[in-house]
């Protein structure tokens, strides 16, 4: 089972500091969301993680090993990373896109096929990424990303250009496949991280003030100070897919 360590984490950009000794250890099986207000370093966090971005200092592991001795196959062999955003190089159809995904593990073509329909983008197979709407490329992404059936899962707001119902598919998704694989998601559907996750970590200002089990979190004081808000909770009934408020 994957495991991920981050040691005294720290990352800058100039002279801002967007992570800030970061201690965290996240363990397979488990479905783990990071929530934070804007310019939390939720971002910065998953691309350190996935190896995309060096921090200044500390360190981090995979598996007990230094992330820094992974090479770049072996990364892709057992990680699928899904971006906040995606621009291909050219504009290829989502079959070719899933595909290319699939080239991280050389799964065979069977493989592309049953993504493509678990993912309810089948009839999109031919379309191309230019003539595809917002919720129709992340849906594609998320295809691309589990297509080789990956040990561990970082995905960066992949809902976020979902409608309500595609959202929650999503979110079911991702729980199903975290019953045998370790999943991190940058969120900010607040009531669907609450709803779907093991576990929450909250940043805020580039540190973890909280890490709970998803349960708890809502009642941490950190929770409230680090959004600016007061928030009231209610149970939803179970006949009910969403709750919304008035007032």
């Amino acid at each position: 089972m994957m495991r991920l360590e981050c040691r005294e984490l720290g990352a800058r950009a100039g002279g801002t500091v967007l992570l800030d000794g970061v201690n965290l250890t996240f363990e397979a099986p488990a479905l783990v969301g990071i929530l934070g207000p804007n310019g939390a370093g939720k971002s910065t966090l998953l691309r350190c993680l996935a190896g995309y971005r060096r921090p200044d200092r500390g360190e981090l592991l995979w598996g007990g090993r230094p992330l820094s001795s992974w090479t770049a196959a072996e990364r892709g062999s057992v990680c699928g990373y899904c971006p906040q955003q995606f621009a291909p190089a050219w504009d290829y159809s989502v079959a070719e896109i899933v595909a290319l995904g699939r080239d991280r593990n050389s799964v065979g073509a069977r493989a592309v096929d049953e993504t493509l329909r678990e993912h309810g983008v089948e009839e999109l197979s031919d379309r191309r990424w230019s003539q595809l709407s917002g919720g129709e490329r992340a849906r594609t992404m998320l295809a691309a990303t589990l297509v080789t059936r990956p040990s561990l899962v970082l995905a960066d707001e992949p809902g976020a250009a979902l409608d309500m119902r595609h959202r929650l598919a999503l979110l079911e998704r991702l729980k199903r496949y975290a019953a045998s694989a370790l999943a991190v998601v940058v969120m900010h559907d607040i009531d669907l991280a609450l709803r779907f996750c093991d576990r929450l970590v909250l940043l805020d200002g580039g540190r973890v003030v909280a890490d709970e089990p998803a349960s708890g979190l809502l009642h941490a004081p950190a929770f409230e100070a680090a959004f600016g808000l007061r928030l009231q909770a209610e149970q939803r009934r179970v006949d009910r897919d969403w709750v919304i408020g008035l007032g």
